[in-house]
């Protein structure tokens, strides 16, 4: 097999491919009604949107990748902001008031995968379950207030998470980048990114093959969990201040960014780099629609259409293989 028929072999390339050129024709169509739109500080604005965006996207596509969902990433961003934020105005440390929301966050993944993969509750239930219990937890974590700034103590937090930058691009873009790289390896490297593509492709041979399936569910999920916790610091280090509404159909825009991409709906196939092409053409869309004056209830209407077109092929595709 010559090196082009090997690659589009790989599970994900055509998608890929089809990502890269709807990118390339957004960026052309909005950059020819808006001369500003191309401009260096709007596409470093939208690459620093779309850090956080492509951290939800990067954990809610491992979940999907094991066949499973996760719907509790808004309300774990809600909490994240919350708890951080509100330790940052007792006096806390930024770097333990971090500390803290990501662990946090973390068990809350830990206990997703749990139920998920031993209780064996379905997880539309489960992460819906843990979704409402996050939500209160940030709701109660300011008595049920918004909180106040989080101080001048905070500088170097919000410099690192939002303002500042590294060779003229936002450190939060880097860090985006680092979590995506890391994620890359342990899907494309390692046994347990291997073991997470088997549990999506066939749950039972999985399982019958040795691969304990639990432990694994458990890692995708607490991914999941911590980078919607990072998001969550990103959304405090932007504002100054924890908003209890905060993450707010962050789960609809993880599934959306990750199906976009080519993470496949059913389990056990997708690209990682797909997911980062799939945060930039969400945040293009939406940067594109606001910059041409199209209003709020008609660009959700847009990007709920072309969410409904990618699930559809997503499925066609699969039935199409499973009939070859």
């Amino acid at each position: 097999m010559n090196p082009v028929k090997r690659a589009f072999s790989i599970g994900g390339v055509r998608w890929l491919l089809v990502s890269l050129a709807l990118l390339a024709a957004m960026f052309l169509v909005f950059s020819s009604l808006d001369p500003y739109f191309g401009q260096p500080f709007n596409v470093n604005n939208m690459l620093r949107s779309a850090a956080p965006i492509l951290l939800i996207s990067i954990g809610q596509s491992v979940v999907l990748v094991t066949g499973n969902i996760d719907l509790s990433i808004g309300s774990v961003v809600g909490m994240s902001c919350m708890t951080s934020a509100t330790l940052l105005t007792k006096g806390f440390h930024p770097l333990a008031a971090s500390a803290i929301a990501l662990l946090l966050c973390i068990a809350f993944g830990l206990f997703n995968g749990e139920l998920v993969a031993r209780v064996k509750i379905p997880p539309y239930i489960a992460t819906l379950s843990t979704m409402m219990i996050c939500r209160g937890i940030a709701q109660v974590a300011n008595g049920n207030h918004d909180t106040g700034y989080i101080g001048a103590g905070s500088y170097g937090f919000r410099q690192l998470f939002y303002h500042g930058d590294t060779l003229r691009i936002y450190n939060v873009v880097w860090i985006a980048l680092l979590v995506w790289g890391a994620t890359f390896f342990l899907l494309s490297k390692t046994r347990t990114g291997r073991h997470m593509y088997a549990i999506g492709n066939n749950l039972e041979a999985s399982r019958l093959s040795g691969v304990n399936v639990g432990a694994t569910v458990d890692k995708a999920y607490m991914l999941s969990a911590f980078t919607a916790g990072l998001a969550g610091l990103i959304l405090v280090a932007q504002a100054g201040y924890g908003a209890m509404g905060e993450g707010n159909l962050y789960e609809v825009y993880a599934v959306g960014v990750a199906v976009i991409g080519g993470i496949s709906t059913l389990g056990g196939r997708g690209l990682l780099v797909g997911t980062a092409v799939g945060s930039v053409i969400w945040v293009v869309l939406q940067n594109g629609l606001t910059r041409t004056t199209v209003i709020v209830s008609i660009q959700n209407i847009i990007i709920g259409i072309l969410l409904v077109v990618v699930a559809a092929l997503d499925v066609g595709a699969r039935i199409r293989r499973t009939n070859l």
